[in-house]
């Protein structure tokens, strides 16, 4: 069950962006957050400003009236953010324990499995034939 709670507590992909964007800014308005997503995920206005004030209902930003606007602050830093990823992490591939995710560190290649074209090309076989 703490695991479950863990995970209602990570903010999901885009939202997640709008918290990098947050902790960059320090404190912006949907527009800014917007232009600050702008070049790696262009979303719509709308789609930012929900996004905002999803974290703001879920208390991982605090939102504030600047004339008509509001500003967003982030209200968690990335660290925190990020061991409660790396335990929830933990706990879903390695059942919590960090003595299994050492093990599995020293024991498993570094890399990725290889392409199959290049398993083939080891192997001896000609790719231009497959």
């Amino acid at each position: 069950m703490a695991r479950a709670a863990a995970s209602r507590e990570l903010p999901p992909r885009l939202e997640l962006l709008c918290l990098k964007a947050l902790w960059t800014l320090g404190e912006g308005s949907v527009g800014d957050v917007r232009r600050a997503l702008s070049e790696t995920k262009p979303l719509a206005y709308t789609t930012v400003m929900t996004l905002l004030e999803r974290l703001a209902r879920k208390g991982l930003a605090a939102r504030r009236k600047v004339g008509r606007a509001f500003l967003y602050a982030p209200q968690r830093s990335q660290d925190s953010i990020r061991r409660m990823a790396f335990r929830d992490f933990l706990e879903i591939y390695f059942d919590g324990s960090s003595d299994r995710l050492l093990e599995f560190m020293r024991e498993a290649p570094m890399q990725p499995d290889a392409p199959v074209a290049m398993r083939r090309a080891e192997s001896g076989l000609d790719t231009a034939l497959l």
